[in-house]
């Protein structure tokens, strides 16, 4: 079992930052990637960011540019540095770790309101 504890989440006004933090503890010897994804209400939840686990990264193109994903392997932490922040970018972000062995997880949620 893998458990994720995210936090960072809040409300900013457009153009502000946030940064978006995901502690993983449990059993994490063989993480594939760490990924930040968001969801609203009535839509599919999508990838905002990937990174593996020997550092590669992947964005979505609509906050290429603006987010950044890393990673912190001492203390198994992933995080989410968000700029430039618009109001389309708010919805509730998820951490989720995929494993080598195919199994998924995700982490409880945290709500980030952008106002105009």
């Amino acid at each position: 079992q893998v458990q994720l504890v995210e936090s960072g989440g809040g409300l900013v006004q457009a153009g502000g930052s946030l940064r978006l933090s995901c502690a993983a503890s449990g059993s994490i010897f063989s993480i594939s990637y760490m990924a930040w994804y968001r969801q609203t209400p009535g839509k599919q939840r999508e990838m905002v960011a990937i990174i593996t686990s020997g550092g590669g990264t992947v964005y979505a193109d609509s906050v290429k540019g603006r987010f950044t994903i890393s990673r912190d392997n001492a203390k198994n932490t992933v995080y989410l540095q968000m700029n430039s922040l618009k109001p389309e970018d708010t919805a509730v972000y998820y951490c989720s770790v995929l494993m080598t062995t195919g199994q998924r997880y995700w982490g409880q949620g945290t709500q980030v309101t952008v106002s105009s």
